[in-house]
C-alpha cells in the first residue's frame, strides 16, 4: 500500500488580496473576537507583568520614601527632646552662676570666688551656655529686658546713641542659638 498523499497549493499573491477584498485582513473588524493569535497572548501578559511591576515598583518606592521620612522625624524629635532636656537643667544653674558673680562684686580679690567662677564659666562654655552681652550695645528686645530707661549720663563721652545699653542688672544667657534669659538691663533716652 502505497499512502502517498497529494497536497495541492494554490498561489496567492498581494494583488488576488486586494482585488477580491479591499479591507484589511489585519484590522480588528475582520478579526473574529474569539480568534488570538500566539503573539497576542505573552504580549497581553508581559504587558500585565509589567504593569504590575510598575505598580510594586511604585508601592516599594513610596514606603521607602516615607520610611526615610519617619526616621529623620524620630531623629529631631530625639535631638529636639535631648537639647530640651540639656536646657532645662542648664537652667538650674544660671542662679548659682549669678550667686558667684554676686560673691565676686562683693569680694572681688578673693581666690576661691574667682577660681568657682573660672570653672563655672568653663562649664557653660563647654556644653554651649554664652554669655548675652549687654553694656555698650543697642536694645534688642529680643536678648534684652530694659527695666529701666534713664537719661544719658552727661560726663559721657561720646554721649550714648539713644536706647544704648548702660547697665546690666542680672545677665542674660544662650544655650546655642536659644536665648534661655534674657539680660535685663537698664538704656538710655
Amino acid at each position: 500500500m502505497n499512502d502517498e498523499k497529494n497536497i495541492k497549493i494554490d498561489e496567492v499573491s498581494i494583488s488576488d488580496t486586494t482585488e477580491n477584498n479591499t479591507a484589511d485582513p489585519i484590522s480588528p473588524e475582520n478579526k473574529k473576537s474569539d480568534e488570538t493569535t500566539p503573539a497576542d497572548v505573552p504580549q497581553t501578559e508581559t504587558e500585565k507583568l509589567n504593569a504590575q511591576i510598575a505598580d510594586l515598583t511604585d508601592k516599594f518606592l513610596r514606603l521607602a520614601a516615607e520610611l526615610e521620612n519617619t526616621r529623620r522625624r524620630a531623629a529631631l524629635d530625639i535631638e529636639s527632646s535631648a537639647r530640651n532636656r540639656a536646657m532645662s537643667v542648664a537652667k538650674k544653674f544660671l542662679p548659682v552662676m549669678d550667686a558667684i558673680e554676686a560673691a565676686q562684686k562683693h569680694a572681688p580679690d578673693d581666690d576661691g570666688i574667682k577660681s568657682m567662677a573660672m570653672a563655672m564659666n568653663d562649664a557653660f562654655a563647654q556644653i554651649g551656655i554664652t554669655r548675652i552681652e549687654s553694656i555698650g550695645q543697642i536694645l534688642n528686645p529680643q536678648f534684652h529686658n530694659a527695666i529701666q530707661v534713664i537719661d544719658a549720663p552727661a560726663d559721657a563721652n561720646p554721649k550714648p546713641a539713644p536706647n544704648t545699653i548702660v547697665s546690666e542688672l542680672q545677665p542674660g544667657y544662650m544655650f546655642g542659638d536659644t536665648v534661655m534669659r534674657t539680660a535685663m538691663v537698664v538704656v538710655c533716652k
